[in-house]
């Protein structure tokens, strides 16, 4: 089993799963990410400064203003962000983020495209935290047509090592 398979087991094995970078302006990646999670199961909690509600549930500004601490953290959102919310992650002992990137995990890939940031993902990793620096969860977990194809080119163009 490749690397990236084992850390995506055991990001999908947690069971509550805060979404950083949710919008009301208009339709997302990191919406169609929450809505998947939700659909499988998952305990979901939206988290975007700029919302309190998010498709009628509380929306938080950021993770240490969740009641109930997330076990992961699923991050669609400007790297800048993603040094924040990691920062978060290492305050609250949370184990498990997965930083977006549409063009698998192969760093530099996709630099305009990517929530992934270096330095998170070094701090992750000096945490003790599992971190998945890039690809999609709406790749693994029940993946349409469409992602299921990205899977498997980005696979097989050495995308997804991570």
């Amino acid at each position: 089993m490749a690397k990236i398979d084992a850390l995506v087991q055991d990001f999908l094995a947690q069971k509550k799963i805060a979404v950083v970078g949710v919008s009301d302006k208009r339709e997302t990646g990191c919406n169609a990410g929450y809505h998947r999670f939700k659909a499988a199961g998952y305990a979901v909690t939206a988290v975007n400064p700029r919302l309190t509600t998010f498709e009628g549930e509380p929306c938080y500004p950021d993770l240490k203003s969740i009641p109930d601490r997330p076990d992961a953290v699923f991050i669609l959102a400007n790297p800048k962000v993603t040094d924040q919310i990691v920062q978060q992650c290492v305050e609250l002992g949370i184990k498990h983020v997965w930083m977006h990137c549409m063009m698998g995990t192969k760093p530099g890939a996709a630099k305009s495209m990517t929530s992934v940031s270096p330095e998170a993902v070094k701090l992750c990793r000096e945490n003790g935290i599992a971190v998945i620096p890039g690809s999609c969860p709406n790749q693994f977990l029940k993946p349409d047509f469409g992602h299921s194809m990205m899977r498997v080119m980005f696979r097989t163009l050495g995308f997804m090592r991570v």
